[in-house]
């Protein structure tokens, strides 16, 4: 039986060890480097965390949650859900906390890998026939890179590290970044403070949300008549998934869902000079569309200013923009994303022949077949890899996707008596340029820039077509398209 390491257990390491489990599989670790399970939504703690995919698409299908609370669910719930998974299905004993996995090396001569692993202050050193990185693009927050930042004397903090110790009750406030955090948060945080200063590079795209408490009635046909809410799901997945004919087949049907915006964002933002600062200014979709009722009502307050003037420097006391302008302020609220681009893996993986993962990621930019399989690294597989990303619909069908592809690797691994499979490298060429070529026809390649891709303008995080056609692709491996090792 494979000795296999899963780093990360969110939603991906822990649906990829319940799987294990069915197969029979339990000479395994989960590699947690934090104190507890449950990844980007044990992280994001920040006020108003949530979810912006419809909350009976975002479990597992296998596992369906029949009492969510509401529409678009909270962080609390999300994360009670994945703790319970984990416990139904006896995870919990695969899982090492305070175990920080920082570099994994392939033995040639043994057909093996070896991982260091920090664990509480002490360095191990682990064998491992399998190792499956669930980490996920989203695990590392990125600080904004502006001058004189190590010289405020104030509090400053990335909002997927909130401190909630801090009192931001009567403070002046500055946030940094207008995306998917801080379109939560904000709302959150702008009763409570003396004054907020909201630095905005590009306004996004910002959608209603159609957020609402599921009522006794439809919780109760839920738990007692499974099948209403696997119909709700299957509906769901539906509507999310037409979108992806805009996204992916012709963005000129954007049009329409922009004119909706744009009056969306009239109706909501009455000042003339505040609503010509939110105005988006490149195409809807080819940033990630972001879903709130309640984001122009606060940026609307007295005690809101949105600063679209570059930051020129941060210096002790506040934030100095490119006119001279001193933003005096008390804490700074970084809203800034994640490292996904133009960064290496995230730990140090190295292959056959010394091939360095990260060292290829950054001349290249992160690549991968399927998201989960590279070449010149047998027996290493991803999770939420290189262009898995959505824009439309819900990342755990991607993950539950994986979860059958690498499920079936270790089949074809046990079926054909093999120590390792390896990726063949023209097929990961192949795939890549393919991928990119249709990723040419996409709302993505429509002139914007975003975190989806690196500085060379290289889309390295999104999947350029339907679900459905990924779920087809991960369905069973093509052997041909792997060297095997006895």
């Amino acid at each position: 039986m494979p000795r296999i390491a899963i780093v990360g257990s969110g939603f991906a390491g822990i649906g990829m060890a319940i799987r294990l489990t069915q197969m029979g599989i339990t000479s395994m670790t989960i590699y947690e480097a934090a104190g507890d399970i449950g990844g980007t939504w044990r992280d994001n703690t920040y006020p108003g965390a949530a979810c912006d995919v419809p909350s009976h698409l975002y479990s597992f299908s296998f596992e369906p949650n029949l009492a969510w609370s509401r529409a678009f669910s909270q962080q609390a719930e999300i994360l009670a859900y994945l703790k319970h998974c984990a416990r139904k299905y006896g995870i919990d004993r695969f899982v090492r906390c305070h175990a920080r996995v920082a570099a994994a090396r392939f033995d040639q001569a043994q057909q093996l890998w070896r991982l260091d692993v920090d664990v509480n202050g002490a360095s191990e050193c682990i064998e491992a026939d399998v190792v499956i990185a669930a980490s996920g693009p989203l695990s590392r927050p990125a600080m904004p890179q502006i001058a004189g930042i190590e010289r405020f004397t104030g509090k400053m903090f990335h909002s997927a590290r909130w401190d909630h110790d801090y009192p931001l009750d009567g403070k002046r406030v500055a946030v940094i970044g207008t995306g998917a955090s801080a379109i939560q948060f904000v709302p959150q945080i702008q009763p409570r403070v003396a004054h907020l200063a909201l630095f905005q590079r590009t306004p996004p795209w910002i959608m209603p949300k159609p957020d609402r408490p599921i009522g006794r009635r439809a919780q109760w046909f839920f738990r007692h008549l499974p099948f209403t809410q696997r119909v709700v799901r299957a509906a769901t997945y539906w509507q999310l998934e037409s979108r992806a004919v805009a996204f992916v087949v012709n963005p000129k049907l954007m049009k329409y869902p922009m004119k909706f915006g744009l009056s969306y964002l009239e109706r909501r933002v009455k000042n003339p000079a505040l609503r010509a600062k939110l105005t988006p200014n490149h195409q809807l979709g080819c940033k990630r569309v972001l879903l709130s009722r309640d984001y122009y009502p606060a940026l609307s307050q007295p005690n809101v200013d949105v600063v679209t003037t570059a930051i020129r420097e941060i210096v002790t006391d506040g934030i100095v923009t490119d006119d001279g302008v001193l933003y005096g302020v008390d804490a700074i609220i970084c809203g800034t994303g994640f490292q996904v681009n133009d960064v290496g893996a995230p730990f140090d993986v190295t292959g056959i022949d010394g091939a360095d993962l990260g060292a290829l990621w950054l001349r290249d930019g992160p690549e991968a077949y399927l998201g989960t399989s590279v070449a010149s690294f047998p027996n290493f597989f991803m999770m939420v890899g290189p262009n898995t990303g959505l824009g439309h619909n819900s990342m755990i069908y991607m993950i539950e996707s994986q979860v059958q592809y690498i499920a079936d690797c270790l089949r074809v691994l046990r079926q054909r008596g093999a120590r390792t499979m390896n990726l063949r490298h023209d097929v990961q060429r192949a795939f890549n340029a393919r991928l990119q070529r249709d990723m040419q026809r996409s709302v993505w390649a429509t002139g914007c820039h975003s975190w989806y891709q690196s500085k060379s303008g290289k889309n390295t995080a999104i999947w350029p077509g339907f679900t459905f056609s990924f779920r087809k692709r991960t369905r069973r491996v093509r052997e041909r398209e792997y060297r095997f090792s006895p």
